[in-house]
């Protein structure tokens, strides 16, 4: 399992926002990866001050320029000397989500590094700031979305899965990201219209066998994702719990003092808003932890002799003949 070469943190230079470049630095300290530190800096709204101030719209376009980009090598110089990592940097003037975008294409980054909030583009809650809109539309990068300053690197990992492409690809990517971490795989699954079939006279009993059987087929499903991707018994452990997904998902989080939640963009039992599935963005806005996004849905991405297309074919394969 290969790890990663090149991460990429966009920050707003606000104090919450570097705990991300922090991570970013000890993710790329630990995968010796070439590590890339950007701000995004839009400016345009000032252009409208010109009809008063004139050329010195100009100057303190420069000044602002100059200042964050001061401030941004002084955060970079600093964590370097703790984790011994040389970061490229760069201010780059232009809307947020289209300069991250941008840059994270043209540089080939494989993971983008992202604070929950900030003082200005990633303020206020994560949904509906540009955050959120990166992981609607992102397709090629998975992205980091820290909560909490980097004490250690990833121990302990819950892997939501629902045996879709994503599951797949979430599975692959968090081992190249955490390969020594103790790994929880959970599949949560609920009876459909448990309430009302139960109200309509149905036998529990028969309630009790469907639970049972839906069960013992998740655990040979995420059996087989184990298998598939490597990982020994000892390495993860399973688990299956009959609830509401979103719920469940941080109910989870606690119990076992999780540190990073790895998340499908979207899976088949997923409602699908622009992209970013319910419990997805539940998971997101609910939990204490850092959350890892990883699309699924969009396999023209993903080359089919890559690993990982290979591996999401064998285990899409598996699947199919443990469901039939």
């Amino acid at each position: 399992m290969t790890t990663l070469t090149r991460v990429l943190a966009a920050t707003d230079l606000s104090s919450p926002a570097r705990h991300a470049v922090d991570r970013g630095f000890q993710i790329a300290a630990y995968s010796q990866a070439k590590y890339s530190v950007i701000h995004a800096l839009e400016l345009d709204a000032l252009d409208a001050l010109r009809e008063w101030m004139g050329e010195d719209v100009s100057l303190l376009k420069k000044k602002l320029e100059d200042g964050a980009r001061s401030d941004l090598q002084q955060l970079a110089a600093e964590a370097e000397k703790h984790y011994g990592v040389h970061a490229e940097t760069a201010v780059i003037c232009g809307p947020h989500l289209a300069v991250i975008s941008t840059y994270a294409e043209q540089s080939n980054a494989e993971l983008l590094v992202i604070g929950a909030r900030g003082q200005d583009f990633l303020r206020h809650h994560l949904l509906g700031s540009t955050a959120s809109r990166l992981i609607r539309k992102s397709v090629r990068h998975p992205i980091l979305v820290v909560k909490q300053p980097p004490h250690e690197p990833y121990k302990k990992i819950l892997i939501p899965v629902d045996f879709s492409s994503a599951s797949a690809a979430a599975v692959e990517f968090c081992r190249r990201l955490a390969p020594d971490a103790e790994i929880i795989l959970l599949h949560a699954f609920e009876v459909p219209f448990e309430g009302k079939i139960a109200y309509a006279g149905v036998d529990e009993d028969i309630v009790k066998q469907y639970r049972i059987a839906t069960r013992d087929r998740a655990l040979a499903n995420i059996r087989a994702v184990a298998d598939l991707s490597g990982l020994d018994i000892g390495d993860y452990t399973p688990l299956i719990v009959h609830g509401d997904a979103s719920q469940t998902v941080i109910d989870q989080e606690q119990e076992f003092d999780v540190d990073l939640i790895v998340m499908g963009k979207h899976g088949k039992n997923f409602t699908e808003e622009l992209l970013l599935g319910s419990v997805t963005k539940h998971v997101l806005a609910e939990s204490q932890c850092d959350v890892l996004v990883v699309d699924g849905g969009h396999t023209e991405a993903i080359p089919k002799g890559s690993t990982l297309g290979m591996f999401r074919h064998n285990y899409l394969n598996m699947i199919g003949r443990l469901n039939t």
